[in-house]
């Protein structure tokens, strides 16, 4: 009998060349192409040269809007409050109960100023204080995403953000609801209706009546990661979004059928997305295989989704849930999922993941909605060193040091030794300024 799904590519963590063969499926240049570089960079330079012309010409291009004046491509917090009310009972509950999870546990990341005072009577401190104004990008070219905007506004104002403005772009003027709606609840100051590399230009430089920022999060297309890179600097990032991933650990305990779903949930978002199973259990492998083949011809998006497993994901056999786990860390998945029968045995050896679903239940879409922390999450493998979106993202820290007459003395006395060691005798000298008795002439 042949294998199921005979085009999904299977690899076996047990076979020599299996290392090789896992690097070249997660090959993925994080560099966007040249042409995309230079046709972002060339589409900010127009924006900061022509300003507000810039922004409309490029609007009615991509997105297909005429408009005489941006004010026609605004958003008041009175068009987000009417949206949000004149949505279905079941439209309006759905957002508030997710927007209510998503607030209740970025409450609990809220960081508190501290202070220490050493033993000479030195207070040092530090304090924590939100970004003034931040920009949301919300993707919306091919489908509307007001997760995305409760994912990333509703964290920014628990941070304390005075101003959330929302950019997401409306081809052909067709301005979503929920999208909207969800802006409403998230507590959107400002929005307008563009979006590619021009929104981002706009929010990075400022192009009246649209602000400049300090930070600009959320995902969006290859245009807006290459313009994201070319503003960093100028304005803060969350990241350089890339296609979404998932890998999911299973054994026997997991129904085929729900993983199988699960690997459509990722692939279905486009062809370069990474759906990938590894179990110690061929069967298991094989069982998911079977339910891909009896499952996704009934997929409205099936042909997208053969595309993206057949070119980018695997179906992976090892020898036991210890090598599953290394192979986890290896790839440092935006979302691990862990459809096992004792899921928290395995975390205290896994170390690299954007979000860990603990549990055959705990599907990887409920975490895209309403499970609470943010679904902005690294990709790439840079979940190695880098976090979820979150309120720590939307604040910055100052130290705050406070030096008493004897922390002066026994500070300067140290910091001049060690000044005097890199060859910076200024400091070295205004350090020893504040030493009582300390004889001057030295210095000359």
């Amino acid at each position: 009998m042949s294998a199921a799904a005979p085009w999904l590519r299977r690899l076996d963590a047990r076979r020599e060349g299996f290392a090789a063969a896992l690097e070249t499926l997660l090959h993925w240049d994080i560099t966007e192409s040249s042409a995309v570089n230079d046709a972002a960079a060339k589409i900010i330079a127009r924006v900061r040269q022509e300003g507000p012309a810039a922004l409309l010409a490029l609007t009615a291009e991509f997105d297909r809007v005429e408009a005489a004046s941006l004010a026609e491509l605004a958003l008041t917090p009175a068009d987000f409050e009417a949206a949000f009310r004149a949505l279905s009972p079941e439209q309006r509950d759905s957002l508030q109960q997710a927007h209510d999870r998503i607030e209740r546990y970025h409450l609990a990341q809220r960081q508190e100023d501290f202070e220490i005072e050493d033993e000479y009577g030195n207070r040092l401190g530090q304090r924590i204080t939100p970004m003034d104004r931040v920009g949301v990008y919300v993707p919306g070219g091919q489908a509307a995403y007001p997760s995305t905007v409760l994912m990333t506004a509703v964290p920014a104002r628990v941070a304390g953000v005075r101003e959330i403005i929302m950019t997401v772009p409306t081809p052909g003027g067709v301005r979503n609801p929920l999208v909207l709606g969800a802006a409403h609840l998230a507590g959107v100051t400002q929005g307008f209706t563009l979006g590619g590399a021009q929104a981002i230009a706009a929010l990075a430089y400022g192009c009246e009546p649209v602000p400049r920022v300090d930070k600009i999060v959320g995902p969006g297309g290859a245009f807006v990661a290459a313009a994201k890179r070319l503003v960093y600097g100028q304005v803060g990032i969350d990241a350089i979004a890339g296609p979404s991933e998932i890998l999911i650990l299973a054994d026997a305990s997991a129904d085929p059928r729900w993983l199988a779903l699960d690997l459509f949930s990722q692939a279905e978002h486009d062809a370069a997305a990474q759906a990938l199973l590894v179990s110690p259990d061929p069967q298991v492998v094989e069982a998911v295989a079977a339910a891909i083949d009896e499952l996704l011809p009934a997929q409205p998006r099936a042909e997208l989704i053969r595309q993206s497993l057949g070119a980018r994901g695997a179906l992976m056999v090892c020898a036991d849930l210890a090598q599953a786990v290394a192979i986890a860390n290896r790839i440092a998945p935006e979302h691990l999922q862990l459809a096992v029968a004792a899921p928290r045995a395995l975390l205290p050896e896994l170390r690299h993941a954007g979000a860990v679903f603990l549990g055959v239940y705990s599907a990887e879409v409920m975490g895209d909605y309403v499970a609470g922390p943010s679904h902005v999450l690294p990709t790439f493998g840079t979940a190695r060193f880098s976090s979820p979106l979150g309120v720590y993202d939307f604040v910055k820290r100052s130290s705050l040091i406070e030096l008493s007459a004897a922390g002066a003395d026994a500070l300067g006395r140290l910091s001049g030794v060690l000044a005097d060691g890199e060859g910076l005798h200024a400091h070295a000298a205004a350090a020893r300024a504040r030493i009582p008795g300390y004889d001057r002439n030295r210095e000359r």
